[in-house]
């Protein structure tokens, strides 16, 4: 497999999905409050699936902490990994895809889990613990 065409599938893939979450109600106005220049981010992110994907050592940082100080819901885990999944099926080879979703769903619960530790007595995540007054 050329390396290129691997890399272009790995930007295609973001590209693609910043294209469905930007028409999704839940992470559209997440994406407008928390991304000033899309095309740099989308290296970035371009960079960690191919670190992720195939470990090429492009991305240096940390995903987590990035996302510890941005305002969404639980809600939101669902719609990122509905718009994820579209684009690598859309984009991807069926082994990138399924390598690319695996990871995808694991990031997922654990940021979930970092992100909303706290329940409410409804059962809903938190990121504040339940205060009983």
């Amino acid at each position: 497999m050329d390396q290129d065409e691997r890399e272009d599938r790995i930007t295609r893939m973001v590209v693609r999905f910043y294209e469905l979450g930007n028409a999704d109600p839940i992470l559209a106005p997440v994406f407008a409050k928390a991304i000033t220049n899309f095309p740099d981010h989308f290296k970035v992110v371009a960079d960690f699936w191919s670190h992720a994907l195939y470990g090429t050592g492009r991305y240096k940082g940390h995903p987590f902490p990035v996302h510890m100080h941005l305002d969404f819901g639980p809600d939101a885990f669902g719609a990122w990994l509905a718009c994820f999944t579209q684009a690598v099926n859309e984009v991807l080879t069926p082994m990138e895809a399924q390598n690319a979703l695996a990871r995808a769903r694991h990031m997922t619960e654990s940021f979930k889990v970092g992100l909303f530790p706290f329940t409410l007595p409804d059962g809903t995540p938190s990121r504040m613990p339940h205060r009983k007054d």
